[in-house]
């Protein structure tokens, strides 16, 4: 590297539950956090965070800010992100990059024309399990893969009372839980297997149709019992069942959902091959499953090295894949290069391709071709 990482300084928009833990993931590799914007000065303030900066337009101006973290509501992204990179920064933007192909594919000409490092925020790649996966899959101790399945079910707006900005469509957009962590599903299996999605079919439904929005904000995973109440009818999807046709052939089958009941952030995925499966779940990230026909089934146990830092039997976990995620980015940063070992905004562009196609397949009720 050309730099320390400790010489990075990295400025954080946003202060709700994730961008708190970019800030310690950040605090973990030991980058500087020179700036803190909140949605107002003394939100920022009151979060402790780091040192607050008054606006998003002092931030850029700052000469010593290199990067910039937007951890924002998804309808902000778009802009957010274009005037950091005519300031001349590198940006890790939460997903979605934007809140259509139209403006991803726009931010994605002008990152690459700019040269700087950019990042779409799909974290779970960096569990090490899910590297573990990635390799075997690659050094093709499954065969040919023909089937993936699982999903990503959370229940934290199981109940009408629920209430995030993320239900506003004006806000977070006309997918909720296909964009919000569906399509972390569909980068992580496209991640492990290195397949394309070439065509969708899906059946979105909203379990809820009336809500009891609270007068004031409330954020995510934050309860709001005791407060002002009116009803909000709803327009996005709390569940979503998706096929997937890969090119090539193989077949995939996903359940979104977050009003499952016990599910706190389940993600899983099996991959079925010809010689042999494999298997990983989000609330055991230390095991990898390994499926055999004719020997005895398998489990793949986090060791150390690559993406871990901990020795084995130390657990990691959600927190240590945002470090891991950032060590990369990081480096990328410190050596004036855009590199290939982290999701980038091409990631985050064909995230919003899938996530129109599967609001169009609903709409139509058909099989849609994915044209990234």
């Amino acid at each position: 590297m050309t730099r320390q990482l400790e010489d990075v300084r990295a400025g954080v928009v946003g202060t709700g539950f994730i961008g708190a833990v970019h800030v310690d993931a950040l605090r973990r590799l030991g980058v500087q956090v020179g700036g803190i914007v909140g949605s107002t000065p003394s939100r920022a303030a009151a979060k402790r965070l780091g040192p607050v900066v008054e606006s998003y337009e002092a931030l850029l101006a700052d000469p010593s800010i290199d990067v910039v973290h937007l951890t924002t509501p998804n309808h902000l992204h778009y802009a957010q992100v274009e005037a950091a990179l005519a300031a001349g920064k590198h940006v890790v933007c939460e997903k979605p990059l934007a809140l259509t192909a139209v403006e991803t594919g726009e931010l994605v000409e002008l990152a690459e024309r700019s040269g700087l490092v950019h990042c779409t925020n799909f974290n779970i790649r960096f569990y090490a399990q899910v590297q573990e996966a990635r390799r075997r899959v690659n050094a093709g101790e499954l065969g040919d893969v023909w089937n993936v399945h699982g999903g990503y079910l959370q229940d934290w707006l199981l109940l009408p009372t629920d209430w995030n900005w993320r239900l506003e469509p004006e806000r977070g957009g006309t997918l909720r839980a296909v964009a919000d962590i569906g399509s972390h599903w569909l980068d992580l299996v496209q991640f492990v297997t290195g397949l394309e999605v070439e065509q969708v079919f899906a059946d979105l439904a909203t379990t809820i149709p009336i809500r009891r929005r609270p007068t004031g904000e409330v954020e995510t995973f934050a309860s709001a019992d005791e407060v002002e109440r009116v009803d909000t009818a709803m327009t996005t999807e709390d569940i979503a069942h998706i096929l997937l046709r890969f090119r090539g052939g193989a077949r995939a089958s996903c359940v979104v959902s977050q009003v499952s009941a016990g599910r706190k952030n389940l993600v899983h995925f099996e991959v079925d091959g010809a010689a042999g499966a494999l298997a990983w779940n989000g609330e055991s990230p230390e095991q990898l499953w390994l499926g055999r026909r004719d020997e005895p089934n398998g489990l793949a146990l986090r060791g150390a090295g690559g993406v871990s830092q901990l020795p084995a039997g130390h657990a990691e976990g959600f927190a240590d894949t945002f470090r891991e995620l950032y060590r990369a980015v990081y480096r990328a940063v410190a050596d004036h290069e855009p590199g290939d070992d982290y999701p980038t905004f091409r990631d985050g562009h064909l995230a919003t391709v899938l996530g129109e196609a599967v609001a169009r397949s609903n709409h139509d009720q058909t099989w849609v071709e994915v044209n990234a």
